[in-house]
């Protein structure tokens, strides 16, 4: 697949502003707060955004994004409580790429 196709790396969470490591965040009533309880919901949705640029300025039509994420979960998402329990629902930045008619698939659909 890398061979015929072009792949970019890219963070959402850093092209927001977060450090790498970052506290753990998940999406709880719309907002995403990590575990120390802030509200990072800004830098999401940064993020996410910037990665809309850089898909839209190489064309790109698909992404395989980490699943579960926040930002980057395709059908699955942790459901805010730090428990480990996992919902149906989308990160901020898959949201935001299939409005824009890219396909999301995630690591485990390869």
């Amino acid at each position: 697949m890398a061979k015929d196709e072009l792949l970019i790396p890219v963070c959402p969470e850093q092209l927001g502003g977060l450090a790498t490591p970052r506290a753990v965040a998940e999406i709880k009533d719309g907002r995403v707060i990590n575990q120390d309880g802030k509200d990072v919901t800004a830098e999401f949705r940064q993020g996410a955004g910037e990665v809309l640029k850089i898909a839209k300025f190489y064309d790109i039509r698909g992404a395989i994004l980490k699943q579960k994420s926040p930002s980057c979960g395709c059908g699955k998402i942790y459901d805010g409580t730090f428990s480990g329990v996992v919902i149906e629902g989308d990160g901020l930045t898959t949201k935001l790429l299939k409005e824009n008619g890219i396909k999301v698939e995630t690591e485990d659909d390869l």
